[in-house]
């Protein structure tokens, strides 16, 4: 699993003419598959004469299987997929991109077609706002009250995230932890209790 990638901060639009016919091209931030299925949808209604609404998504992280693309009635392999290739090869995650064509009349035969939506794509990424996605998990911990105050400290060095605790018999601490600072983390929680601690992991 990919433990931090990049990831659409906002979206982006960008247009370009070859041989008179128009590409409009979106990109925009898609944590799933239904919302880039309802993106795709989006552009089909606003764009009701368009010849083509060519798409490509990876709704997840880079290495996801959430993925899939269209060549929306362009020859097979040359829309599509030009467009996939370029996402996988951002590096990005979490993103789908849609290529609005209007035909001006002149074909661009299949290398033509296939540059042009490749580059659609790479263009709209050029300006496209990004920001870095850490993956985390939750930790849920229980120990005795006596080492509240070093673990206290030990979790705000770490930076953990949505803490939930509860105090009866002994405090039992929920939070989310980066994927890179899991393993050194439990060990440092193991240190300081000597072991007496109960940590589970859990996918956040």
């Amino acid at each position: 699993m990919t433990i931090s990638y990049s990831i659409p901060a906002g979206d982006n639009k960008v247009e370009l003419e070859i041989k008179r016919s128009k590409f409009i091209t979106y990109a925009i931030k898609a944590s799933n598959r239904q919302e880039a299925d309802a993106f795709v949808k989006q552009l089909k209604i606003q764009h009701p004469q368009a010849n083509h609404v060519c798409w490509a998504y990876i709704a997840g992280s880079p290495d996801s299987t959430e993925r899939s693309m269209s060549d929306d009635g362009e020859p097979s392999g040359t829309a599509g997929m030009p467009m996939l290739k370029v996402l996988q090869y951002s590096g990005l995650g979490e993103i789908a991109v849609a290529v609005v064509r209007y035909f001006g009349g002149t074909k661009l035969g299949t290398g033509g077609l296939q540059r042009a939506y490749s580059d659609a794509v790479v263009q709209v990424l050029e300006k496209l706002p990004l920001v870095v996605k850490v993956e985390r998990c939750r930790l849920t911990i229980e120990y005795d009250y006596s080492f509240q105050g070093a673990i206290a400290r030990l979790l705000e060095r770490y930076a953990v995230q949505d803490v939930e605790a509860t105090y009866q018999i002994s405090v039992v601490n929920s939070f989310a932890v980066a994927l890179s600072d899991v393993v050194a983390l439990q060990s440092e929680l193991v240190d300081i209790t000597s072991g007496n601690i109960v940590c589970l992991r859990s996918e956040d």
